[in-house]
């Protein structure tokens, strides 16, 4: 198929390298292959792989949503960790393993509101472009703005459905590789689904000379088949997306016979012990065993491997945290947002004999280097690299006219809205969501479904910043005048709102599912236990409306918790119908909750995101009013005396919060609770 002409115009740093694509099985070069020189045997070559992962277009330490810097993240700060490793290590290669060019106000500036031309380069792609990265792969979220400005910032090229292949535009100078996504229209891959580096690197051999020797690094890609669900109204009919193992076995024997004597997978997914099957989010545990991969990037997961802490988030069988392997593969997971540089250190040692080049393995190292330069004796960061100033200085004008951007005026609030005690029953920041969503569903119910003209509408929404980042990694806007970036801080994502037809019965279900975010308490134990479960903040799903009330008693085992659900006054019929207001993501893969929520139980899927819809309702409503506005509880803990502590972490300094949501049993136990993230331990009284 024809790839997207960006991806073949790329720079080598030398004159005789060249590119080797793979999507038609022949070299992108007319030249007949140059036969190679000998190597000595035992000559030794030092190689450093450089992985960044899930930046989501966060160039500058910069949160938009508090127009404040924040040194805990930000790419300007990886690209020093870029320059001391490549100082490091004189053979490398950096990749990108996706979710790269969304997740900011400045995406979206440039995306949807004054979207960026076909003669200019996404933001993202020109700061990548500067530090000459060498080859990329393509997350779910690059999928968030469809398939036109995907080509588009791309380069232009993507023979797809609703695309003009013909296009040319400007884009990164260096090639996306993705094997598992395929165009409908033409039956292959969206993008090349490898590409073959032929790098010439310096190597020493027995006898201590420096020689430059050739060596071919092969780049595969895989992404997450959750995109078919995820951004459904963008890639339905139009895209077909593989499992990662069965795709590996196809193409890795073929990167192989090309001459590859380092394979790298790049996996836009984590890890996860569930059985295998083509469709799971995240596959790389089951990747790792595939033969042919030497190593392995991950991300998707916003995580940090190798972990090397007392308490790593992988322990399952195959992975090992010590030597930053599974099932014996280099692997590294860079966290997200440019807070940590992956690092795969390889040695290759010259086989004269098979004329071919072995990995020491003896000699790997694998990391993840975190740009966090000191802690303190409680692990809370203290000091970070500092930021490498050619990143601020290339992105500076749209970095400037997205603050303008988000500073705009739509309204205002007498009240402060924020998601510290989100989880503990406090809906200021939760309720006007819902309320924006509601109200557009019903409008648009009433004005083109008339079948449902007569069900209830309700509408759903989660806390989506809820302190897993640390103590400033929650909602909060001050009373007084809302700009578009207190919209933006109060629906993080660029979702579409979506709405569902439900029963009673699955209202339950779903409600059952939302209180996976909290352990099971047992009101007999003494000593303290933890409210907070692992189960993600943004999976909190909650009703704040006067018509709905339940309770959740976490004495009880998953499943069994919601209590006393009613609607309007009385018990929720499990048999009715009801509408439920939510979003693309829940709506159509949200089938943990309840099996409705794969997608056949969408009755409207939107165009219009989730935020634009807020902003719009916040200037219609012009004031608001806690009363109004932020002060619908609809449901509590079920009330129970506990021998000792329930305790839970939040930030610091904001018990007040709480007092003024009327969430009068909480207490604060200790202003730092020890996690290095800036946050607070409270209690809370569950007996009232």
């Amino acid at each position: 198929m024809p790839l997207p002409h960006s991806l073949f115009r790329w720079v080598l740093p030398l004159a005789t390298a060249a590119v080797l694509a793979a999507c038609g099985g022949d070299s992108n070069t007319s030249e007949k292959p140059v036969p190679a020189p000998q190597i000595a045997d035992g000559t030794r070559a030092t190689v450093a792989l450089l992985e960044t992962s899930d930046l989501h277009s966060n160039i500058r330490s910069y949160d938009y949503f508090k127009l404040a810097e924040d040194q805990s993240y930000g790419f300007e700060r990886t690209a020093t960790l870029i320059q001391q490793a490549r100082s490091e290590f004189a053979n490398n290669v950096l990749l990108d393993n996706g979710d790269t060019i969304q997740g900011t106000a400045l995406a979206d500036y440039e995306a949807t509101v004054n979207p960026v031309s076909c003669e200019q380069t996404l933001s993202m792609y020109r700061v990548m472009n500067h530090y000459k990265y060498d080859v990329g792969t393509l997350g779910n979220h690059e999928f968030n703005y469809g398939l036109p400005f995907l080509s588009q910032v791309l380069g232009g090229g993507l023979n797809v459905g609703g695309v003009d292949p013909g296009q040319k535009c400007k884009g990164p100078e260096f090639p996306m590789v993705l094997a598992n996504v395929y165009s409908l229209k033409t039956g292959q891959p969206l993008v090349q689904p490898y590409t073959i580096l032929q790098r010439e690197f310096t190597a020493t051999t027995p006898d201590g000379k420096t020689v430059k020797v050739p060596v071919k690094v092969g780049v595969i890609g895989f992404t997450t088949p959750g995109i078919m669900n995820w951004d459904k109204r963008f890639v339905e009919g139009k895209l077909r997306i593989d499992g990662a193992v069965e795709t590996a076995q196809k193409y890795l024997p073929e990167m192989r016979q090309k001459g590859a004597d380092v394979v790298v997978a790049l996996v836009h997914g984590g890890l996860s012990s569930v059985p295998y099957s083509a469709t799971m989010e995240n596959p790389a545990l089951h990747l790792s065993k595939v033969p042919g991969i030497d190593a392995m990037f991950m991300g998707h997961s916003h995580s940090l491997f190798p972990d090397r802490g007392a308490n790593p988030a992988y322990t399952m069988e195959g992975v090992d945290n010590a030597a930053g392997t599974i099932h014996g593969v280099p692997a590294t997971m860079p966290s997200f947002w440019g807070k940590a540089l992956g690092v795969i250190k390889l040695e290759l040692v010259r086989d004269a004999k098979a004329k071919a080049w072995v990995i020491d393995k003896s000699k790997t190292l694998v990391e993840a280097r975190e740009t966090v330069t000191e802690r303190d004796a409680k692990g809370k960061a203290t000091a970070y690299v500092a930021p490498d100033p050619k990143v601020a200085e290339l992105v500076e004008a749209q970095h400037q006219a997205t603050i303008t951007y988000v500073k705009t005026p739509i309204g205002s609030s007498d009240f402060r809205m924020s998601t510290y005690f989100a989880d503990v029953g406090d809906p200021t920041a939760i309720q006007i969501v819902s309320q924006a969503q509601q109200d557009y569903v019903a409008r648009y119910v009433q004005a083109n479904l008339p079948q449902y003209k007569d069900l209830p509408v309700l509408s759903v929404s989660a806390p989506f910043k809820s302190g897993y980042g640390g103590g400033a990694d929650f909602t909060d806007v001050a009373a007084g005048p809302i700009a578009i970036y207190n919209a933006a801080d109060l629906y993080l994502y660029p979702n579409t709102v979506y709405a569902v037809k439900v029963t009673g019965s699955e209202i339950k279900g779903w409600l059952e599912g939302a209180a996976k975010r909290f352990n099971r308490i047992d009101p007999a134990v003494a000593t303290q236990q933890k409210l907070i479960s692992t189960f993600p903040g943004y999976n909190h799903d909650m009703f704040t409306t006067p018509d709905v009330s339940y309770m959740v008693d976490v004495t009880q085992p998953v499943g069994q918790r919601i209590v006393d659900l009613q609607y309007k006054g009385a018990p929720i019929d499990p048999a009715a119908s009801f509408i439920i207001a939510t979003n693309n993501y829940r709506a159509t893969s949200g089938k943990t909750f309840i099996a409705a929520l794969d997608g056949r139980s969408t009755i409207y899927a939107s165009p219009d995101a989730n935020r634009d819809v807020l902003i719009q309702y916040i200037k219609q409503v012009q004031s608001m009013t806690r009363a109004a506005n932020g002060s619908a509880r609809s449901w509590r803990f079920k009330p129970v005396a506990i021998a000792g502590k329930v305790v839970f972490s939040s930030g610091q300094d904001k018990l007040q919060l709480a007092v003024d949501a009327g969430l009068n049993n909480i207490m604060l136990e200790q202003q730092d609770d020890g996690s290095g993230k800036n946050m607070s331990l409270y209690s809370i009284d569950l007996s009232k």
